[in-house]
């Protein structure tokens, strides 16, 4: 019932970012008052998912998440014997929860890093707005290599 297989806690972890990302993006146009396009803004674009991937404690955070969902599973598979199916529900819930809680302690970090990362690059290049590559069909100035650098690095 609780298994997630590692690629669906990667998903999962993605989507979260994408909406802290989003969420980030939309304070910024609303702190500008009118929202207007104009030829003198720039617009950044990055692959907010590689980016994530490439921080280097992401691999220790896929892995604990993995190891508290196998607990989790572990612990349900245990105690859900002696349980009717509320108070089976009930402690599902729980521990939904509960891992809900430590993928937010694991990834929040990781996502700062790479929300200030992309904010630094987006800064020195003059950009006013930037926005996940899955979110535009056309234009802006691809700042995902630079920041990838920033994060690794390299």
């Amino acid at each position: 019932m609780l298994k997630l297989k590692e690629n669906q806690v990667k998903i999962v972890s993605i989507v979260i970012a994408v909406f802290f990302l989003i969420g980030g993006v939309g304070i910024v146009v609303s702190q500008g008052g009118k929202v207007a396009a104009a030829p003198s803004v720039n617009i950044g674009i990055v692959d907010f998912q590689l980016l994530m991937s490439q921080q280097p404690e992401a691999d220790a955070a896929e892995k604990a998440m993995q190891a508290a969902i196998n607990q989790a599973n572990k612990d349900f598979e245990a105690k859900s014997a002696s349980l009717n199916d509320q108070e089976k529900q009930n402690y599902h819930n729980q521990l939904q929860q509960q891992l809900s809680k430590k993928q937010q302690e694991l990834f929040t970090p990781i996502r700062d890093k790479v929300v200030a990362a992309i904010k630094e690059v987006a800064d020195s290049k003059g950009l006013a707005v930037v926005l996940d590559k899955g979110e535009v069909s056309y234009g802006g100035q691809d700042i995902t290599v630079e920041v990838g650098k920033k994060i690794t690095g390299k």
